[in-house]
């Protein structure tokens, strides 16, 4: 009964928090499907404290690390990103010493430790960032580091699975089989192609070329993640022609995943279940189906697709996503195993107000395991959905030009204007460009 007394304010306190966040929440998620960026970042700062407890820290630098970015406020955006990257490992490394709270209550009570796709495409963005501020060595570092994040991926949760499946064999705990499988994604296009980009701009065609191989390999080793042909201009980016310069622009659409909640019963007894929430990520749907870019004077070249980031989130969840399951099984029988104990006992108990003592003793029990089992749902909410790419040969000089975004039927949702870029020989010449509708 400790245990429950303790519980119980953790239950009311996450019912209240999510009522109040939820109206900020959705002005910050409107400015931003408005594009007004800034402004989301401001309100977003604005309503901290309803939009993220104390434990939440990395959601918040990831959020207005991404609306700053969009904002064009490049440097701030280093400095959130990289604080939230290290808030990630920071509670991470916590995590061991907070499974128990997880087992008590549910996983909400633990320190946000970030999704995987989060971790990997922080250093993404701060890659362009780092573009974006003319400092090309640190924008390689940053893909190097997401590089070496997506490697060890595969291990990442290997232990942590295993010795829960082996605390369930040795307490007589019977999982019942899990459909998450096992995550197929071992390469990043996105990471590849910046890292082409960047080391083509810096005259280092061997790295280029390395990183070019690498992200045919990232389709060729990843089709349930990368279920499209490689772009065809990617081969282009090694081979302009003599005395032409190539502008490349990279586009933004959509927005991640979020999670919802799958909430199962697994009987486990004549009279008895148990009660597991799970979270699942669900796509958000896009308005946008196709991406063009229209030239002063009329040359017109359709974008192509190069990273479904919503796909990436999902496939990276896996391994999480039964690591997860197995311990919210675990937890779920226990919870309810002290309410088959406490039945039993008014069952068998001689004297009437035992009974009715054990009886309110099981209810209590099952009321407080029907409510404490939450699926964790937090999530970042600005990433990108999917990364777009375009290149096109140029003679050396200033062009203007407007992106279109497309619609299933041709229509356009949207456009991006660009005026007098430079476009140079012998240079990287990278726009980037974001629709998140």
């Amino acid at each position: 009964m400790k245990i429950k007394k303790q519980a119980a304010p953790v239950l009311i306190l996450l019912l209240l928090l999510n009522s109040c966040s939820s109206a900020p929440q959705r002005r910050v998620d409107e400015l931003t499907e408005q594009e007004q960026f800034l402004e989301a970042a401001n309100n977003l700062e604005e309503h901290k404290k309803k939009l993220y407890r104390n434990i939440d820290k990395p959601l918040y630098y990831l959020d207005k690390g991404m609306l700053t970015h969009y904002a064009g406020l490049v440097g701030e955006s280093i400095e959130l990103l990289q604080t939230g990257e290290r808030a990630i490992e920071e509670a991470y490394a916590k995590s061991i010493t907070q499974e128990i709270g997880t087992f008590l209550v549910n996983d909400n009570v633990r320190e946000y430790d970030g999704e995987d796709y989060e971790d990997i495409y922080i250093n993404t963005f701060n890659a362009l960032n780092y573009y974006h501020q003319g400092d090309m060595e640190a924008a390689l570092v940053e893909i190097r580091r997401m590089n070496n994040k997506i490697r060890y991926l595969s291990t990442k949760y290997g232990t942590a699975v295993s010795n829960l499946q082996r605390y369930a064999l040795e307490n007589g705990t019977e999982i019942p089989p899990s459909d998450t499988g096992n995550m197929q994604f071992s390469d990043s296009a996105l990471a590849r192609y910046l890292g082409l980009l960047f080391y083509r701009g810096e005259r280092l065609f061997d790295d280029a070329r390395i990183d070019r191989e690498g992200l045919k390999l990232a389709f060729a080793n990843s089709p349930s993640v990368y279920n499209y042909p490689v772009p065809a201009s990617v081969d282009g980016e090694l081979e302009i022609p003599q005395g032409y310069a190539r502008l490349n622009v990279i586009a933004f659409t959509g927005l991640s995943p979020v999670k919802e909640a799958i909430t199962l019963r697994i009987p486990i007894a004549l009279t008895n279940y148990v009660k597991i929430s799970l979270p699942k990520m669900v796509y958000r749907p896009s308005r946008i189906k196709e991406v063009e870019i229209l030239l002063d004077g009329g040359r017109r070249e359709r974008f192509e697709l190069l990273e479904d980031i919503e796909a990436v989130a999902r496939e990276t969840f896996k391994e999480k996503e039964n690591m997860i399951y197995i311990k919210t099984v675990i937890r779920a029988i226990a919870k309810s195993l002290a309410t088959i104990v406490w039945d039993t006992a008014a069952n068998e108990a001689e004297d009437g107000v035992a009974s009715l003592v054990f009886s309110i003793l099981g209810l209590s029990n099952r009321i407080y395991a029907e409510a404490s089992e939450q699926a964790d749902l937090r999530v970042s909410r600005y990433f990108p959905g999917k990364a777009w790419i375009c290149g096109v040969n140029l003679l050396p000089g200033i062009y203007s030009f407007t992106v279109n975004y497309l619609d299933p039927s041709g229509g356009i949702v949207a456009s991006s204007r660009y005026e007098d870029v430079i476009v140079l020989r012998n240079q990287l010449n990278l726009t980037e460009t974001i629709c998140l509708q």
